[in-house]
């Protein structure tokens, strides 16, 4: 079983959010259960993340095990793109003028879906409306 993450997984226990006891319980869990990885979108985003620098990031990823796919291919990005244009569609036609969500979460969500087997976020609100077939953890 191949387990990606959201940056939001990582970014909590960096952190030290509230959520962290969950988002370990859980990540454990994934890792029992096989691999781990993040795909090159969520790695850029801890890059950014303000309590690392990326040197920090690639230590503490090796540390963990997690395991970084940089390659998206043609089909991770089409999917991206489809999830995308549907989304933009919903929102207009709700009388939004342009979407507020942003591309990566698109190409997390296709990753996750076409390379691992589950997808561990914090926010599965924000992946389920446009990847009903992925499975959220």
């Amino acid at each position: 079983m191949k387990t990606a993450l959201d940056s939001s997984v990582l970014s909590a226990i960096w952190s030290a959010e509230p959520s962290v006891y969950r988002v370990k319980k859980q990540l454990v869990k994934a890792r029992a259960e096989g691999s781990i990885v993040i795909c090159a979108v969520v790695y850029a985003e801890l890059a950014a993340h303000p309590l690392v620098s990326p040197g920090i990031v690639d230590r503490l990823l090796a540390e963990a095990d997690i395991t970084v796919e940089f390659d998206l291919d043609a089909p991770i990005w089409r999917k991206a793109a489809d999830g995308f244009a549907a989304y933009a569609q919903r929102r207009r036609r709700s009388g939004g003028t342009s979407p507020k969500r942003l591309l990566p979460d698109f190409l997390i969500a296709a990753h996750a879906l076409l390379s691992a087997n589950r997808l561990l976020t914090l926010d599965p609100s924000r992946y389920q409306p446009d990847f009903p077939q992925l499975h959220l953890m």
